[in-house]
């Protein structure tokens, strides 16, 4: 062989190539030996081409190829030549062609790998997977597969669509720190000792947004980045204690300017990385519709089964459960799933009700619209007589399951119901799985109570602000009070989050007083962010698309582990490089830092 470097990939092979020689390198997919005849499937991240070493194959040549086994690194040379019609593998891209080789080369041979990198597939048609832990232990061996390297192909396409659509828009891609001050915006940070600082910390960012605001301040009006972030915090699919998120600002704008400027980035990057067109505009859903509606604030639009006020139930039959929560103040929700009434047993409605207990729900109650208009069990014997006036209200019809959960308190009947709903959607595999539905959540409460601690929160973070027409009343009614902030939601996940900020010294420090913190506590925490807001800080407002979870969403994944090269695995670990790990005394005396023994 002239040259082991390779003149083409294993993707780029056509009919229109035959003739030429080439040299491929890549990994020996799979191998076949039919009697002195070799065929070898090569692969790359490009794709597969298939080698053949036929009978005119030198001895040497032939020798090699019966040598090779799945995963050895190869360099082969060779001519393109056309399959014969009868051998043409459609599912291939280079399925027309095939390379008679001339030469190869085993650059390294493989050892039997942990898990295939090939699918296995179920009769169901199912992929069969290692466990999470041992992919992740061979994380290297696992981004081999097709579906990893898609995904990770993918995922690059996005960045770089970000980035040409922001900078298009005048937007800066600026670096914020890694190293930051520690202050408390959530969830715990992770701190990083000072060598030369004793008994200091630096904290790891949980979002770059303090440096943000600082860059409006400074006269940088639109700012971008694709900003790495941590936070120490119980993993789940959706959630890793490092992420990235697509981070933006912009001076001298408002709410409507920055929606539409996140609509048309995920327009552009949906239209450049899959070919697919959103709506021009993303629906648009108050907070408080939301909840009683979808009974979250991360509703997934892509089937409708909105929720009912059902208290009007309270009157209608004899079912004390109901009298007693409205007497009191309370609520009760309904949900009507059409056309399942025969379909959900007893048991099966008594595993909905499982779910609705788990959010505070002290049960659920249900009819069944039988075929002649009438109810049959569950409540139904509370309601006889009344079932028509009931269906006309809730638009029931025969065949339908009404569904109802009852409480005093008007969030856990709307938060219990609505995972029901949640749990029903998954069930009857209502919502498409190839369609994106793209929702707005406005006009967030500003401030939540916290009963545990019996204080006021804020709902995203201290620095939003709160709806002009509000001020007033800040302290004299913090729960009434909305915030001019918003979240982007995709298929039921919240892929982003963003408000309008204070840049008023004083109005932030109205902010720290009601959340609990002294003018000595916000200075020590967030002086350097107040003071700036001495000299002249602009309106300004942003938000922040989670990048792990759109990719996951793009990709139909379940958790942004299949989106990430090197994620941890559900207790924060790598198993792969085993970390986190101990380190030397040596190290920790540097560091100032001394281990004590943990008490259980």
């Amino acid at each position: 062989m002239r040259s082991t470097k390779r003149t083409v990939t294993c993707g780029d092979l056509r009919k229109s190539d035959v003739g030429k020689t080439v040299v491929l390198n890549g990994w020996v997919h799979r191998a076949r030996d039919l009697g002195g005849i070799f065929f070898i499937l090569l692969r790359d991240r490009y794709g597969i081409t298939q080698i053949t070493v036929g009978p005119e194959a030198s001895a040497a040549v032939k020798k090699t190829a019966s040598d090779l086994k799945n995963e050895y690194c190869i360099a082969v040379e060779g001519t393109v030549s056309a399959r014969t019609e009868k051998n043409i593998n459609h599912d291939m891209p280079t399925g027309e062609v095939e390379i008679e080789v001339s030469d190869i080369e085993i650059f390294t041979p493989s050892a039997v790998l942990p898990f295939p990198v090939d699918e296995v597939r179920q009769k169901d048609g199912t992929v069969v997977l290692p466990n999470d832990d041992l992919r992740l232990r061979y994380r290297y061996i696992d981004l081999r597969r097709a579906p990893m390297q898609q995904h990770i192909a993918l995922r690059s396409a996005v960045m770089l669509a970000t980035r040409k659509y922001l900078c298009s828009k005048g937007f800066l891609e600026i670096e914020t720190p890694t190293f930051v001050k520690s202050t408390p915006e959530g969830a715990r940070d992770y701190l990083v000792p000072s060598r030369v600082h004793p008994g200091k910390f630096y904290a790891l960012p949980q979002s770059p947004q303090l440096y943000k605001q600082l860059l409006m301040v400074a006269g940088f009006d639109r700012y971008f980045q694709i900003a790495r972030c941590y936070r120490d915090e119980d993993a789940r699919g959706d959630r890793q204690p490092e992420f990235t998120q697509i981070d933006m600002e912009l001076s001298f704008t408002d709410r409507e300017e920055v929606l539409s400027m996140t609509e048309g980035l995920m327009q552009h990057i949906f239209r450049e990385t899959m070919d697919i067109e959103l709506p021009a505009e993303f629906e648009r859903v108050a907070f408080d519709d939301a909840i009683d509606w979808y009974g979250t604030d991360k509703p997934d639009l892509r089937f409708d089964m909105k929720m009912q006020n059902g208290n009007f139930m309270a009157d209608s039959g004899d079912f004390s459960a109901f009298k007693t929560v409205v007497r009191d103040g309370g609520s009760i929700r309904a949900l009507v799933v059409s056309g399942v009434a025969e379909q959900y047993s007893r048991k099966k409605i008594e595993a909905l009700e499982a779910t609705a207990r788990i959010y505070k729900a002290k049960g659920l109650a249900w009819l069944k619209v039988m075929g002649d208009g009438k109810f049959e069990g569950g409540i139904s014997k509370f309601f006889a007589g009344k079932s028509a006036e009931i269906c006309t209200k809730l638009g029931a019809k025969p065949g339908d399951l009404i569904l109802f959960v009852a409480d005093n308190k008007h969030r856990v009947a709307c938060t219990a119901l609505g995972a029901v709903r949640t749990q029903l959607g998954r069930e009857l595999k209502l919502a498409d799985p190839n369609e994106f539905h793209f929702v707005w959540i406005v006009d967030f409460p500003m401030f939540a109570w916290n009963e545990d601690e019996n204080k006021w929160e804020t709902e995203h973070h201290m620095f939003t602000m709160p709806q002009k027409k509000y001020w007033p009343t800040l302290e004299s009614d913090p729960g009434s009070v909305k915030g001019d902030l918003y979240d982007l939601v995709l298929n039921g996940y919240e892929l982003a989050s963003g408000s309008m900020r204070i840049n008023h010294p004083d109005l932030q420090k109205r902010i720290f007083k009601i959340v609990g913190f002294s003018e000595e506590e916000g200075n020590k925490k967030f002086g350097f962010l107040t003071e700036a807001f001495r000299y002249g800080a602009p309106p300004h407002g942003g938000i922040a698309p989670g990048l792990d979870r759109l990719i996951m969403l793009m990709c139909h994944e379940d958790s942004i582990k299949e989106v990430i090269a090197f994620p941890k695995n559900t207790f924060a670990q790598n198993p792969m490089d085993d970390c986190p790990s101990e380190v030397d005394e040596s190290q920790l005396r540097e560091i100032h830092i001394a281990i004590t023994e943990h008490e259980k």
